[in-house]
């Protein structure tokens, strides 16, 4: 699956993108673009869960 996350712009946005991902499914794969601010992810786990993490994390997707 896909996101769109607009204030995910450098080095240390996508470790914490990737951490919060992880905090839900420690087993997901995670591919993140600060310049395009897509983060691609094969997960188990739902599209919500993973939203509600971002979100907590202060990444909400748009």
């Amino acid at each position: 699956m896909q996101f769109h996350i607009q204030n995910m712009t450098c080095g240390g946005c996508i470790r914490s993108v990737t951490k919060a991902i992880r905090s839900v499914d420690p087993d997901a794969e995670v591919s993140a673009d600060p310049g395009t601010h897509k983060v691609d992810v094969k997960s188990d786990a739902s599209r919500e869960r993973l939203t509600a993490a971002l979100t907590e994390a202060g990444y909400a997707p748009a």
